[in-house]
């Protein structure tokens, strides 16, 4: 059923979808999901056609359980509205957002665009997000079915450029957000948004994070870093880590640094196949230079079980994806898990978690 459903996707719905504006395509999904997500009978039918369940797949990750290591990166369900649907499309796990402080419309449209050729997608929304207050509401009274993420960042405008502003920002989100989903990711790596990236500066992430220390919370926090630094720069931002509740990191966000791509001249940052090469060297680096001491979140260029499988091999517990789920079909989260499945028994692992690390072995 699901290389049927690849199949018609591929050969019939996406050449269609891929005429029309990027964004309104993406409006239409959210409003599908959310009507599907509110009916038994469509969520059911829903897991019928997408979702594949494997014992070997589940994981518990700083006391969360994960029944597979595929997850939904922040950056599709922004104002998390799909919580109710993205179970049952087969997902281990949900990161929404991000979220700021302030309601934020995001940058001037148009701010998304595929490029097919590349299998990438250039994004510059911007961080648009109805803002934490709002969400927080309307997820406070929410059960959740699947780990859920909740992302934060600094709101995208003039006011929050500065660095004190920036940090009070992106502690109201995180207050707000303190009891509600099952872990923090603390986005300092958009690269769409006013002011840049100030807190991958050591000394700003240093106040950035002594701040987020005085939040109460039990959720794991996490730090999603840009896949454009040097291995100098994040050797600096992870000895500030090692001072504060951090817990692990997302590797990673956006890519700016690509000149194939930049020839296009459309503003903003890459995903996809762009970003594959950065991420995973960057998840073997954190990896092999913290000796596996904290969790790792691969998130960039996932089409296959094997780009998925590779990203674990090389020290990711948990992978995220959307880009390949936009070039590939819905159903690709079921073929990953299954191909996962499938790669585990031709190396011998009984559960995924065996084989986090095992091209990447950390110096001792």
């Amino acid at each position: 059923m699901a290389k049927l459903i690849g199949s018609i996707y591929r050969r019939a719905l996406k050449p269609i979808l891929f005429l029309v504006d990027a964004e309104k395509v993406h409006d239409a999904f959210t409003s599908s999901g959310v009507f599907l997500g509110k009916y038994k009978t469509m969520r059911a039918i829903t897991r019928g056609l997408f979702a594949y369940k494997n014992p070997r797949l589940e994981q518990a990750v700083l006391g969360i359980k994960f029944a597979n290591p595929i997850g939904l990166s922040a950056g599709f369900d922004k104002d998390a509205k799909l919580t109710d649907i993205m179970p049952e499309v087969g997902f281990g796990f949900e990161e929404v957002g991000s979220v700021t402080g302030e309601p934020c419309e995001g940058n001037p449209k148009p701010r998304m665009w595929r490029l097919p050729k590349l299998g990438s997608i250039v994004v510059h929304y911007g961080l648009k997000n109805e803002g934490c207050e709002k969400i927080a509401a309307r997820l406070s009274t929410k059960k959740f079915k699947l780990p859920i993420g909740t992302n934060v960042a600094k709101t995208n405008n003039v006011a929050c450029a500065e660095t004190e502003a920036g940090i009070a920002d992106y502690a109201k989100a995180f207050a707000a957000l303190k009891d509600i989903g099952d872990y923090f990711t603390v986005n300092i790596s958009c690269p769409n948004a006013y002011g840049g990236e100030p807190f991958v500066d050591p000394v700003r992430l240093d106040l950035l994070l002594t701040r987020l220390d005085q939040i109460p919370t039990k959720k794991p926090v996490f730090l999603k870093l840009s896949p454009d630094l040097s291995n100098e720069i994040l050797d600096a931002l992870i000895d500030v880590c090692a001072k504060h509740r951090v817990h692990g990191f997302i590797c990673t966000n956006l890519t700016k640094e690509n000149k194939e791509a930049n020839e296009i001249r459309l503003k903003g940052g890459l995903s996809g196949r762009m970003v594959k090469q950065l991420s995973d060297d960057q998840i073997a680096y954190i990896y092999n230079k913290t000796k596996g001491k904290y969790v790792i979140i691969g998130c960039g260029g996932v089409f296959t079980a094997k780009d998925t499988f590779h990203k674990i091999q090389l020290g990711a517990t948990l992978v995220e994806i959307i880009t390949g789920m936009i070039f590939e079909g819905p159903q690709l989260i079921g073929e990953i898990n299954r191909g996962l499945a499938r790669l585990m028994d031709q190396h011998g692992f009984k559960n995924i978690s065996e084989a986090i690390g095992t091209l990447n072995k950390p110096n001792v």
